[in-house]
């Protein structure tokens, strides 16, 4: 079943998908920085990483919605 979302004819968008996921991994960052920073202590997360994930989001929500836009 899960191999179906791969085909080309589907009712899935894996777009959106991908970027809820990394949408839904950013706020689990924030979250945990906020609870490790009421105990005192901080959350090192590295930029590139942290930005890598805002870019897939950012791009993953972007080309579906242009892709809803401008259908054929």
């Amino acid at each position: 079943i899960m191999w179906k979302i791969f085909k080309d004819e589907n009712d899935y968008n894996e777009k959106a998908i991908i970027g809820f996921i990394s949408f839904a991994i950013m706020v689990v960052f924030g979250l945990v920085d906020l609870v490790t920073g009421l105990m005192g202590k901080d959350l090192i997360i590295n930029d590139y990483v942290y930005n890598s994930f805002v870019w897939v989001t950012l791009g993953s929500f972007g080309i579906a919605g242009a892709e809803k836009v401008y259908k054929k």
